[in-house]
Order: structure tokens, then C-alpha cells, then sequence
């Protein structure tokens, strides 16, 4: 069984949302994201979406934009967002990882021979949020073949077009709460209710809904009506705002507990 699939039977056996935070891998750099995982694991993420970084994010906002220039500029490619995965693996990060990347870099390192490092990695799910579902065919099959669960993104549409794309899902699926690009929201979605209930009438997999959740008020009523919640930009932010401190050695594990404080205060216990 796909370690996903065993994260959200347990969660729903203890009667817990799932947390998902976003990271944008190498910003500030490599060895930072992989004690940033370990800060995540350990304050309790359900799973970890590793954000490749990519120059035309199409579906992020300013902050991530900002998070994946400067990994950009480190010379982070997907081959090193999955490299950090299996390194993470063998640092003892147990929670399931999820490759959250454009279809470009997949398409530059070769579909198949992406798959294949992921599986190696340990990867256990990847979105691509730019591949609309009519064109997603090849990669599902792999998927399929891999054992790594195809995770699409649904936006408030029509029914018709809701079942479409959750009929080729796999592991959960991530519901947008907004229109819009990634970014800390204080309003989401008019009817986010009745758009969930539309979804959850469509599949049987867990709901996980994302896009602006930056405060533990969000997570609690977002977490009321669906399987999990996404917190990305807000904590994105928070490790650019602890920059100045993860920069330098005598205040790195300060940078650090900043993160992981944000991210205490955001999860319900």
C-alpha cells in the first residue's frame, strides 16, 4: 500500500485532518530544505510537498515566486529536488513525500527516467498543477506502474468537469480554495462548502484543500469540512522572513525555530 493511502486511514481512524505543508526545495538552499523536512516531520506534517522550483510558476503567487528565484539562482533543478528526497530518506523522514513540479522540468529530464529516480527516491505522490487532465494520460500510467499516486488539482467548476478530473485520481485529491494564484488569503471561495460537497459527491479519495491557509483559525474551519489541509505560501514566507537567520551559523537553529514555531501555532494538537 502506497504510504499515503496508510497516512489517511490512519488520520481518519484518529479523527485528525491531514497537514500538508509546501516547501520550495533550495531556497535558501539544499541542506537547509532537508532540516526544514525534518523540522516539518517532527512538528507532525501528514505529508511534505516538495516544490521544484521553476522560472514561469503560473499557479504561484509573488512569495513562491520569490522562494524559487533564489533556488534558481542556486542551480536547483528537479534532479536535485529528488535527489533531497531520497536524502531525506536515509535522514530518517518517514512522512510521505509528494513532487509538486511544472510539466517543463519533467519534460527536461525525461518523463521516464524522472519516474524512475522518484521511485528510487522514495517519492510518493506528485501534482502537476500545468498538465490539464486530457494530457495526463502517460504520466498516470507510470504512476500506475510506479506506485505513485497521481494527485490532481480541482478548481470550483461544473460537476461534468469535476468528476472528469477526479476520475483519474489517486492518493487524495487537492481542492483550490480560491481562483486565483498561491498566496496567504483572508477570504477564500464564496461557497467553498458546496464546492467541496461537489467534489466529495464525485470520488471516495480524501479531500485536501489548499491555496491562502496561513493561520490556525483557516485550518480549523477549512479542516471541518475536508480530509486536510495545504499550507504553502505561509510557510514559504515565514522561512524567507527567517532568512537572515538561517544565513549564519550562530543563528541557524534560531532560524529554524521560527519555522517550526509558525508551524506549532498553526496545527491544531
Amino acid at each position: 500500500m502506497n504510504p499515503i493511502d496508510q497516512t489517511f486511514a490512519r488520520l481518519k481512524r484518529e479523527g485528525k485532518p491531514a497537514f500538508i505543508p509546501y516547501v520550495t526545495v533550495g531556497d535558501p538552499d539544499i541542506s537547509t530544505s532537508l532540516d526544514i523536512l525534518k523540522e516539518l516531520q517532527t512538528a507532525g506534517a501528514s505529508v511534505i510537498e516538495l516544490g521544484v522550483p521553476f522560472s514561469d510558476p503560473l499557479a504561484d503567487g509573488p512569495v513562491i515566486q520569490r522562494a524559487a528565484l533564489r533556488a534558481l539562482k542556486n542551480d536547483v533543478s528537479i534532479s536535485d529536488v529528488i535527489s533531497l528526497a531520497k536524502l531525506a530518506r536515509q535522514e530518517q523522514i518517514h512522512t510521505p513525500l509528494v513532487l509538486f513540479t511544472y510539466f517543463n522540468p519533467l519534460l527536461q529530464l525525461g518523463i521516464e527516467n524522472a519516474f524512475s529516480m522518484m521511485e528510487d527516491s522514495g517519492i510518493n505522490g506528485i501534482i502537476v498543477p500545468d498538465l490539464p487532465v486530457e494530457e495526463g494520460g502517460e504520466i498516470r500510467h507510470i504512476c500506475t506502474q510506479k506506485n505513485i499516486h497521481y494527485i490532481p488539482l480541482v478548481a470550483p467548476t461544473s460537476e461534468g468537469r469535476i468528476e472528469s478530473i477526479v476520475n483519474h485520481a489517486s492518493g487524495f485529491v487537492y481542492c483550490v480554495s480560491s481562483l486565483g494564484v498561491t498566496g496567504e488569503r483572508q477570504n477564500f471561495h464564496n461557497d467553498i462548502e458546496g464546492f467541496l460537497a461537489a467534489v466529495k459527491k464525485a470520488t471516495a479519495l480524501p479531500l485536501v484543500v489548499g491555496f491562502g491557509v496561513s493561520n490556525a483559525k483557516q485550518f480549523k474551519k477549512l479542516s471541518s469540512h475536508c480530509d486536510g489541509v495545504v499550507v504553502g505560501s505561509a510557510i514559504v514566507h515565514t522561512i524567507e522572513k527567517s532568512l537572515p537567520l538561517l544565513q549564519h551559523s550562530n543563528t541557524y537553529t534560531d532560524g529554524l525555530l521560527r519555522i517550526r514555531g509558525f508551524v506549532d501555532d498553526l496545527i491544531p494538537v
